[in-house]
């Protein structure tokens, strides 16, 4: 008996770590701006931190960018929400190339993922609006002083 239940026990741990993940949709969006690539850098940083991101640069090249999970919903309840509502989450990839010293091509890539339950799997979403790479852009263009 005790045979089987280990058995069943292996047999629902592997079926549960088997699955596959699925595709990203990314939402991107590229421009040129006219801003030298520190401006463009600080008004980037500047932006995602506000909108809930935690920013890293990549250690291999300082024209990336990447994010951390933003963090959807924040209180005391969160495990009754996702329970019965599931969650949601999105990150932020920006390349910045500069072109000359006051112009820098601007590449942003939101990818966001969710999930109906706690017991569901991570899958691809659209966008929502407040996070997409179209708004994200309008930001940095506010901040930089462009619109």
């Amino acid at each position: 008996m005790r045979g089987i239940l280990r058995l069943v026990g292996v047999v629902a741990l592997l079926v549960g770590c088997s699955t596959i993940r699925a595709q990203e949709s990314l939402d991107s969006v590229e421009t040129l701006l006219a801003a030298s690539e520190d401006q463009v850098r600080s008004a980037v940083i500047q932006v995602l931190l506000s909108g809930g991101y935690s920013v890293r640069n990549e250690e291999d090249s300082s024209q990336v960018i990447r994010t951390g999970y933003r963090q959807e919903i924040n209180s005391p309840w969160d495990w009754l929400l996702r329970y019965r509502f599931g969650v949601s989450r999105s990150r932020v990839d920006v390349t910045m190339t500069p072109e000359n010293d006051t112009t820098t091509h601007l590449a942003i890539r939101v990818a966001h993922e969710g999930k109906d339950s706690l017991f569901s799997s991570w899958r691809a979403y659209e966008t929502p609006l407040p996070q997409s790479a179209a708004t994200q852009l309008r930001l940095i263009k506010n901040a930089l002083g462009l619109l």
